[in-house]
């Protein structure tokens, strides 16, 4: 086992496995890629909305959480199928529960998006 790094080293090694994981998921889940560039556009937009600052940081976060919660998913789901690619009942159980995990998710933002909008 590597000793334990800490201080500054362990940050910069920590971030260092972070931007790994979002290469890793933006290559290998079309759901990431897509949040992505909904992201792209949807960023400016709250920085263009003629609206109070804490509607636009309620705009902004409702956009972090549907992230967040899909590579929390894509986690589940790859570890899922390292631990068996074959058809089980609670595998499938994991990866629906994750799946409604980004669904209420996206459902909280469309909200938040469309009662700050209209």
């Amino acid at each position: 086992m590597p000793p334990k790094r800490t201080g500054l080293t362990r940050l910069i090694f920590a971030t260092g496995y972070s931007i790994n994981g979002l290469k890793a998921a933006f290559a290998s889940e079309a759901a990431i890629r897509q949040e992505c560039i909904a992201m792209l556009v949807l960023i400016p937009c709250a920085f263009y909305l003629d609206i109070q600052h804490v509607e636009r940081l309620l705009l902004l976060f409702s956009l972090f959480i549907v992230f967040i919660t899909e590579l929390l998913n894509t986690a589940v789901e790859k570890l899922a199928d390292h631990v068996s690619t074959d058809m089980h009942e609670l595998i499938g159980k994991a990866k629906d529960i994750g799946s409604a995990a980004v669904f209420i998710s996206l459902i909280m933002a469309a909200t938040t998006w469309g009662i700050i909008l209209f």
